[in-house]
Protein backbone atom coordinates (compact mmCIF):
# COMPACT_ATOMS: atom_id res chain seq x y z
CA UNK A 1 0.00 0.00 0.00
CA UNK A 2 1.77 3.24 -0.96
CA UNK A 3 1.40 6.75 0.74
CA UNK A 4 -0.53 9.00 -1.39
CA UNK A 5 -0.32 12.22 0.37
CA UNK A 6 -0.51 15.86 -1.68
CA UNK A 7 -1.08 18.98 -1.05
CA UNK A 8 -0.84 21.42 2.75
CA UNK A 9 0.60 18.45 5.42
CA UNK A 10 1.12 20.10 8.51
CA UNK A 11 3.27 17.57 11.20
CA UNK A 12 2.91 17.57 14.49
CA UNK A 13 3.78 15.62 18.19
CA UNK A 14 5.21 15.58 21.24
CA UNK A 15 8.79 16.36 21.99
CA UNK A 16 10.53 13.36 20.96
CA UNK A 17 7.78 11.67 18.79
CA UNK A 18 10.22 11.95 15.82
CA UNK A 19 7.99 14.16 13.83
CA UNK A 20 11.05 15.86 12.22
CA UNK A 21 12.69 12.58 10.78
CA UNK A 22 9.15 11.38 9.36
CA UNK A 23 8.94 14.92 7.70
CA UNK A 24 12.26 14.71 6.03
CA UNK A 25 11.45 11.04 4.81
CA UNK A 26 7.89 12.20 4.16
CA UNK A 27 9.62 15.24 1.75
CA UNK A 28 11.55 12.42 0.10
CA UNK A 29 9.16 9.54 -0.41
CA UNK A 30 7.12 12.31 -1.91
CA UNK A 31 9.56 13.68 -4.22
CA UNK A 32 10.56 10.28 -5.41
CA UNK A 33 6.83 9.80 -6.38
CA UNK A 34 7.25 12.50 -8.97
CA UNK A 35 5.52 15.53 -7.23
CA UNK A 36 7.14 18.92 -6.38
CA UNK A 37 7.70 19.25 -3.20
CA UNK A 38 8.51 22.03 -0.10
CA UNK A 39 9.28 21.77 3.29
CA UNK A 40 9.35 24.09 6.06
CA UNK A 41 11.00 24.22 9.02
CA UNK A 42 8.51 25.55 11.65
CA UNK A 43 9.96 24.10 14.95
CA UNK A 44 10.89 27.30 16.86
CA UNK A 45 11.24 25.22 19.71
CA UNK A 46 13.48 23.07 20.19
CA UNK A 47 17.29 24.35 18.95
CA UNK A 48 18.38 20.54 18.08
CA UNK A 49 17.59 17.95 15.55
CA UNK A 50 15.12 20.63 13.20
CA UNK A 51 14.82 20.13 9.92
CA UNK A 52 17.40 22.83 8.94
CA UNK A 53 20.05 20.18 9.87
CA UNK A 54 18.98 17.96 6.67
CA UNK A 55 19.00 20.86 4.25
CA UNK A 56 21.91 20.31 2.22
CA UNK A 57 20.13 16.89 1.27
CA UNK A 58 17.21 17.69 0.85
CA UNK A 59 17.80 20.25 -1.53
CA UNK A 60 20.37 18.01 -3.66
CA UNK A 61 17.48 15.81 -3.89
CA UNK A 62 15.24 19.24 -5.42
CA UNK A 63 13.31 19.54 -2.21
CA UNK A 64 12.44 23.22 -1.50
CA UNK A 65 13.61 23.81 1.68
CA UNK A 66 12.27 27.29 3.53
CA UNK A 67 14.00 28.56 6.85
CA UNK A 68 14.61 31.34 9.28
CA UNK A 69 16.79 33.72 7.64
CA UNK A 70 19.75 32.90 7.73
CA UNK A 71 21.52 35.36 10.61
CA UNK A 72 18.88 33.25 12.84
CA UNK A 73 19.57 29.35 11.31
CA UNK A 74 20.89 28.48 14.38
CA UNK A 75 18.89 30.72 17.10
CA UNK A 76 16.92 29.49 19.29
CA UNK A 77 14.47 32.00 18.59
CA UNK A 78 10.86 32.77 17.81
CA UNK A 79 11.86 33.69 13.93
CA UNK A 80 9.24 32.83 11.25
CA UNK A 81 9.70 33.49 7.63
CA UNK A 82 6.96 35.51 5.45
CA UNK A 83 8.29 32.94 2.42
CA UNK A 84 5.99 30.56 4.32
CA UNK A 85 3.12 32.32 4.37
CA UNK A 86 3.63 32.65 0.87
CA UNK A 87 4.31 29.63 0.24
CA UNK A 88 0.64 28.15 1.69
CA UNK A 89 -0.71 30.46 -0.19
CA UNK A 90 0.41 29.29 -3.37
CA UNK A 91 -0.34 26.12 -5.55
CA UNK A 92 1.87 23.22 -4.61
CA UNK A 93 2.23 19.56 -5.17
CA UNK A 94 3.33 18.99 -1.44
CA UNK A 95 4.44 21.48 1.17
CA UNK A 96 4.92 19.92 4.38
CA UNK A 97 5.07 21.88 7.70
CA UNK A 98 7.51 20.33 10.39
CA UNK A 99 6.12 22.22 13.55
CA UNK A 100 7.86 22.40 17.45
CA UNK A 101 6.68 19.88 19.76
CA UNK A 102 3.46 19.66 22.23
CA UNK A 103 1.30 22.87 22.26
CA UNK A 104 4.12 24.96 22.86
CA UNK A 105 5.58 24.07 19.35
CA UNK A 106 2.13 24.43 17.82
CA UNK A 107 1.08 27.54 18.62
CA UNK A 108 2.66 29.00 15.42
CA UNK A 109 0.32 27.83 13.42
CA UNK A 110 -1.82 29.78 15.06
CA UNK A 111 -0.01 32.88 13.60
CA UNK A 112 -0.61 31.02 10.35
CA UNK A 113 -4.37 31.14 10.48
CA UNK A 114 -4.91 34.20 7.55
CA UNK A 115 -2.36 31.73 5.23
CA UNK A 116 -4.48 28.67 5.86
CA UNK A 117 -7.88 30.78 5.21
CA UNK A 118 -9.83 28.55 2.47
CA UNK A 119 -7.09 26.13 1.84
CA UNK A 120 -7.11 21.88 3.00
CA UNK A 121 -5.02 21.32 5.78
CA UNK A 122 -4.24 17.76 6.82
CA UNK A 123 -2.88 18.07 10.21
CA UNK A 124 -1.37 14.96 11.13
CA UNK A 125 -0.56 13.64 14.70
CA UNK A 126 2.91 11.70 15.28
CA UNK A 127 2.44 8.89 17.62
CA UNK A 128 5.22 7.04 18.95
CA UNK A 129 3.98 4.84 22.23
CA UNK A 130 7.21 4.46 23.24
CA UNK A 131 7.52 7.52 24.82
CA UNK A 132 6.06 8.45 28.42
CA UNK A 133 3.73 11.14 27.25
CA UNK A 134 2.33 9.18 24.85
CA UNK A 135 2.31 5.28 25.79
CA UNK A 136 -1.57 5.62 26.64
CA UNK A 137 -4.31 6.19 24.41
CA UNK A 138 -5.59 8.54 26.63
CA UNK A 139 -2.15 10.72 26.87
CA UNK A 140 -2.52 10.88 23.13
CA UNK A 141 -5.97 11.90 22.89
CA UNK A 142 -5.41 14.47 25.63
CA UNK A 143 -2.02 15.59 23.61
CA UNK A 144 -4.02 16.04 20.19
CA UNK A 145 -6.72 18.41 22.02
CA UNK A 146 -3.92 20.82 23.42
CA UNK A 147 -2.71 20.52 19.95
CA UNK A 148 -5.52 21.76 18.27
CA UNK A 149 -6.49 24.46 20.50
CA UNK A 150 -2.98 25.97 20.40
CA UNK A 151 -2.79 25.72 16.94
CA UNK A 152 -6.45 26.30 16.00
CA UNK A 153 -6.63 23.51 13.36
CA UNK A 154 -8.31 20.14 13.63
CA UNK A 155 -6.35 16.96 13.24
CA UNK A 156 -7.07 15.05 10.33
CA UNK A 157 -5.11 12.15 10.80
CA UNK A 158 -2.14 9.61 12.88
CA UNK A 159 1.20 8.49 12.02
CA UNK A 160 2.67 5.42 13.92
CA UNK A 161 6.15 6.11 14.77
CA UNK A 162 7.39 3.27 16.95
CA UNK A 163 10.93 3.88 17.67
CA UNK A 164 13.59 3.51 20.36
CA UNK A 165 16.56 4.70 17.61
CA UNK A 166 18.95 2.21 17.66
CA UNK A 167 17.89 0.21 20.43
CA UNK A 168 14.14 -0.27 18.27
CA UNK A 169 13.08 -3.98 17.44
CA UNK A 170 10.18 -5.82 15.21
CA UNK A 171 8.58 -6.29 18.08
CA UNK A 172 8.17 -2.69 19.05
CA UNK A 173 6.85 -1.84 15.44
CA UNK A 174 4.52 -4.98 15.36
CA UNK A 175 2.99 -3.55 18.62
CA UNK A 176 3.52 0.36 17.73
CA UNK A 177 1.47 -0.53 14.98
CA UNK A 178 -1.02 -2.30 16.96
CA UNK A 179 -1.29 0.88 19.62
CA UNK A 180 -1.38 2.96 16.75
CA UNK A 181 -4.47 1.53 16.00
CA UNK A 182 -6.03 1.36 18.95
CA UNK A 183 -5.71 5.23 18.72
CA UNK A 184 -7.19 5.90 15.46
CA UNK A 185 -10.27 3.53 16.96
CA UNK A 186 -10.85 5.61 19.71
CA UNK A 187 -10.36 9.03 18.24
CA UNK A 188 -12.32 8.40 14.53
CA UNK A 189 -9.08 9.72 12.91
CA UNK A 190 -7.44 7.88 9.88
CA UNK A 191 -4.13 5.69 10.31
CA UNK A 192 -2.36 7.36 7.67
CA UNK A 193 0.97 5.71 7.43
CA UNK A 194 3.35 3.97 10.11
CA UNK A 195 7.11 4.09 9.71
CA UNK A 196 9.68 1.55 9.80
CA UNK A 197 13.46 2.16 9.32
CA UNK A 198 15.43 1.30 6.29
CA UNK A 199 17.29 -1.29 8.65
CA UNK A 200 14.73 -3.44 10.00
CA UNK A 201 12.73 -3.47 6.70
CA UNK A 202 13.93 -6.59 5.52
CA UNK A 203 12.87 -8.52 8.95
CA UNK A 204 9.33 -7.19 8.64
CA UNK A 205 6.33 -8.89 8.02
CA UNK A 206 4.13 -6.37 5.75
CA UNK A 207 1.39 -8.32 5.75
CA UNK A 208 0.76 -7.47 9.26
CA UNK A 209 -0.25 -4.49 7.94
CA UNK A 210 -2.85 -2.40 6.70
CA UNK A 211 -1.74 0.73 6.13
CA UNK A 212 1.06 2.51 4.24
CA UNK A 213 4.59 2.16 5.69
CA UNK A 214 7.03 4.77 5.14
CA UNK A 215 10.49 3.43 5.25
CA UNK A 216 12.87 5.93 7.27
CA UNK A 217 16.57 6.82 6.39
CA UNK A 218 17.61 8.33 9.61
CA UNK A 219 18.99 11.95 9.19
CA UNK A 220 19.19 13.43 12.19
CA UNK A 221 21.88 11.95 13.96
CA UNK A 222 24.92 12.75 16.57
CA UNK A 223 28.16 14.09 14.65
CA UNK A 224 29.87 11.14 15.55
CA UNK A 225 27.72 9.10 13.82
CA UNK A 226 26.89 8.94 9.50
CA UNK A 227 23.52 9.37 8.11
CA UNK A 228 21.84 6.79 6.35
CA UNK A 229 21.15 7.23 2.07
CA UNK A 230 17.74 7.52 1.07
CA UNK A 231 16.94 4.36 -1.12
CA UNK A 232 14.03 3.99 -4.27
Amino acid sequence: MDIRLNGLIVIVGNYGSGKTEVSINLAVNRKQAGLSVGIADLDLVNPYFRTREARTTLTDLGIQVILPPEPYLQADLPVLSPTIAGMIRESSEVLILDVGGNDVGATVLAALANAFSGKKVQMLQVVNPLRPQTNTVSGCLTLRDEIETAAQLTTTGLIGNANLIDETSVQDIYRGYEFVQSVSQESGLPLAFITVSQELLPQIDMKRFDCAVLPIARQLVPPWLKVSEFRN
